[in-house]
């Protein structure tokens, strides 16, 4: 499997809970943290709830 680094760029202040609680899961709490995942299926599902709040690099 493929490693993405997931970077949050905007703030999850004002969203819904559900895209908040898929950040916490994903790892991210604060503005700029940078986490690291295999590209699982899950994975990417999770991101795609988020896609407008991270930004996606892949290793």
């Amino acid at each position: 499997m493929a490693k993405i680094v997931i970077k949050q760029v905007k703030s999850s202040i004002k969203r819904p809970a559900n895209q908040k609680k898929v950040m916490a899961s994903l790892g991210l709490r604060k503005m700029n943290q940078e986490v690291e995942h295999e590209a699982t299926p899950s994975i990417l599902g999770m991101v795609n709830k988020v896609k407008h709040m991270v930004s996606v690099k892949e290793i």
